[in-house]
């Protein structure tokens, strides 16, 4: 049986472990005061420093087309080999420096110049043609960039410091952490031999020291008289914040894709599946959440409002057209895979926003999914139920957005949020997209009807990745009976688009032009944005007046749009409270508001701010469950007794909770 062929990356790692093993031993030598001869292990030195440089160059050409076969988690053991490279230059370099004779750092002879010179000459060449192979390569995915990114940082050739060295001044402490490194005191002053481009110097100290040292700890002593303005306190803070956010960002993207790099060599997420874009989106604050449109938008010269109007003739909310109007409602999800052992399911959803292509134009609405233990890979929406069903679960959408881009239409997210059960690590995986154009190439809108959309794996700024890589292996058959076969086993989602009746045209009328949510909150939302028109337009002294308006009910509503669980309690309230009225008060805009006013700040408003109430987190069946009991218990019936009582208590009290601050809430 012949030997299995080697690829291009594992022979490179060979060649490493062969280099790490004769680094080890020479840097043993050098340690052994046995009378070594110094300039055989300096000449050594050099020669170990130019292979791992070889193999740099070499490792930085590969890409995972080269391979003979298949390799796993490629990106990263690629990231890896790059790591052990730089820290054995590191180490040779160090090494090097130690063994070197001082007429030498001072500055190199002409000689040395000219080699440096013709090394330089040819590094450049091999740059070049480097970059023309890489604009060669097309950009897959985000994750393709960052590592193009990595490959930049990690360039470990250096740069020469001058015919003379620099001194420089510790601006705080630093203890070295791995070898190479050199401790150094704050005030301390420090000679930099060399300054390496990922940020870490070169440094020597009045004891003849030598070791790395990261730049920001340092600097040139040249410049003190310029700085001394600013306290020692604050350069150190600037430090101190700049290591941690750059540190927290890198965090989070390695983090991120090792844990799906990961999962993806377990086998325990299926082909196509990666990190939740929109679930990104929305922990990143308020962007993307219901709370930021529903507020009023300013106009471009920001002493107006865009979006938000008085009728005189009726004193009402001038009703808004938007180019996109519509209701939609989830149907179903066939043929969705599944995760593997290992993971535990908290939820299946959906999340929907308007894109364009390239853009989330609009908050990203989200709908729980159910599904059936025996048939998994079926997904359903707005389940039969007694009572009031969550908002969370319904199917039932609106859509609303005023983007002239020919390429408007509906982003569609399936997404799982999960637990590992060996680390206990949550996360939020994308099992596929869908995008729904609402506008064919002429420009006119499509037909509303139902549609079937096939599910795309990765993501949608990527090439079109299969969920399933046994579907497509051998090409499309040929014969109509087996095209249907196959179109039956292809991941789709049904949606049906529904033109909008006149009472719900009303009513979405008064909301923002861009919005996406829940069709049960509807009369809600369009009921607070009278309410807001009010207070801005008519209550207000003149528009210039920016003061805080004391009301809690347009402090407090946006977060209540954000907490599904809030606005079905406050539905439900609202039902109960409507039923009691007379025909005409349920058309009379003047009684709407008050009873709005009304039955929030008794259901809701005391809970948004209960001390027993925990805060919401997605996915936990523990809050989620704890939070229910709160909300729907007999004993939190509100009044002012049970407010005031003293076994009911309350967050620390907070001017923002019953003042609408309309700088910092309006869109800009």
């Amino acid at each position: 049986m012949p030997p299995k062929k080697r690829g291009p990356l594992q022979t490179v790692q060979r060649d490493t472990d062969v280099i790490k093993r004769k680094v080890d031993a020479l840097v043993q030598q050098a340690a052994q005061p046995d009378g070594s001869d110094c300039t055989e292990i300096f000449e050594r030195c050099k020669e170990l420093k130019r292979a791992v440089e070889e193999i740099t160059k070499t490792l930085k050409k590969l890409s995972k087309a080269d391979e003979p076969a298949p390799v796993g988690n490629y990106d990263q053991c690629k990231r890896d080999e790059e790591k052990r490279l730089l820290n054995l230059h590191e180490r040779l370099q160090s090494l090097a420096l130690q063994l070197q004779p001082q007429d030498e750092i001072a500055g190199p002879s002409s000689s040395q110049r000219e080699q440096k010179s013709d090394e330089e000459n040819s590094d450049e060449k091999d740059e070049s043609s480097e970059e023309e192979d890489s604009e060669e390569e097309e950009v897959h995915d985000d994750d393709d960039d960052d590592a193009d990114s990595d490959d930049e940082d990690t360039d470990i050739s250096q740069t020469a410091t001058g015919q003379e060295t620099v001194s420089y001044v510790a601006l705080s402490a630093f203890t070295g952490e791995e070898e190479g490194d050199l401790g150094i005191q704050k005030g301390e002053v420090l000679k930099v031999l060399s300054k390496n481009k990922d940020g870490w110097w070169l440094a020597q100290n009045s004891n003849g020291q030598k070791g790395l040292v990261p730049k920001t700890f340092l600097k040139d002593s040249g410049r003190e008289n310029e700085d001394e303005e600013e306290s020692e306190e604050e350069q150190e803070s600037d430090i101190k914040s700049s290591k941690t956010s750059n540190w927290n960002t890198v965090r989070k993207a390695v983090t991120e894709i090792d844990a799906t790099d990961v999962l993806s060599a377990m086998g325990a997420i299926p082909p196509g599946f990666r990190p939740s874009n929109l679930s990104r989106h929305l922990e990143e604050g308020t962007s993307y959440r219901a709370s930021h449109f529903i507020q009023p938008k300013l106009s471009q010269s920001q002493l107006s409002f865009q979006d938000l109007h008085m009728d005189p003739d009726t004193g009402k909310v001038h009703g808004r057209p938007s180019r996109v109007s519509l209701t939609l409602t989830l149907w179903s999800c066939r043929m969705i895979p599944s995760p593997g052992v290992g993971l535990q399911v908290l939820s299946r959803h959906v999340r929907l926003c308007a894109f364009n292509g390239t853009q989330v134009l609009s908050n990203i609405h989200t709908v729980r999914a159910t599904y059936n233990f025996k048939s998994q890979k079926t997904w359903s929406f707005s389940p039969r139920m007694t009572g009031m069903l969550p908002c969370l679960l319904d199917g039932e959408c609106f859509l609303r957005c005023d983007s002239e881009s020919p390429d408007l239409g509906i982003l569609f997210e399936l997404g799982v949020t999960y637990i590992r059960n060996s680390t206990g690590e949550r996360g939020d995986l994308s099992c596929g997209w869908a995008f729904l154009k609402l506008f064919d190439e002429s420009g006119a809108p499509i037909t509303l009807r139902t549609q079937e959309l096939t599910i795309h794996g990765g993501t949608p700024f990527e090439r079109d990745t299969d969920m399933d890589t046994t579907s497509t292996k051998r090409g499309y058959p040929t014969g109509v009976f087996q095209q249907m076969l196959l179109s039956r086993k292809m991941p789709k989602l049904v949606v049906k688009l529904k033109s909008v009746n006149s009472r719900s045209r009303v009513l979405l009328n008064l909301l923002p032009d861009t919005i996406v949510g829940s069709l049960s909150t509807v009369h809600l939302l369009a009921t607070y944005r009278q309410i807001l028109a009010d207070a801005l337009l008519l209550d207000r002294v003149t528009m210039c007046n920016a003061d805080l308006i004391c009301s809690s009910v347009l402090a407090s509503f946006p977060d209540v749009v954000d907490q599904p669980d809030l606005m079905d309690a406050f539905r439900k309230s609202w039902t109960e409270s409507e039923s009691n009225l007379r025909r005409s008060d349920k058309r009379d805009i003047n009684v709407l508001k008050q009873m709005f006013v009304s039955v929030y700040m008794a259901s809701v408003f005391p809970l948004l701010y209960s001390a027993e109430m925990p805060t919401p987190c997605w996915a936990d069946e523990e809050v989620e469950s704890q939070r229910a009991r709160i909300i729907y218990s007999p004993s939190q019936k509100i009044s002012v007794e049970t407010m005031l009582s003293s076994q009911c208590s309350h967050q620390a009290f907070d001017i923002t909770q019953v003042t609408y601050d309309l700088i910092s809430r309006a869109q800009h």
